[in-house]
């Protein structure tokens, strides 16, 4: 699914999924950088996100793939 990244200074790293049309905090992820790992957002979703350099730039639009386990789909 499509997802935009992004960083704001009062709730750090969220995403935004417009399909589900909701934005939630990042609250922990694999990897610092986050690319090429999992992130777990504030809905209790795990998603695994692509391999990117660490230093891309936000925001960004990437595809990303929701795992099974963690939250519902609703």
């Amino acid at each position: 699914m499509k997802v935009m990244i992004r960083r704001s200074p009062e709730a750090g790293l969220s995403i935004y999924v417009p399909k589900k049309d909701l934005e939630e905090p990042i609250v922990e992820s694999e990897h610092e950088t986050l690319w090429g790992g999992w992130i777990r957002i504030a809905n209790g979703w795990v998603l695994d996100l692509p391999e990117m350099a660490s230093d891309t730039p936000l925001p960004i639009t990437v595809n990303a793939r929701k795992r099974g386990e963690g939250g519902d789909d609703r």
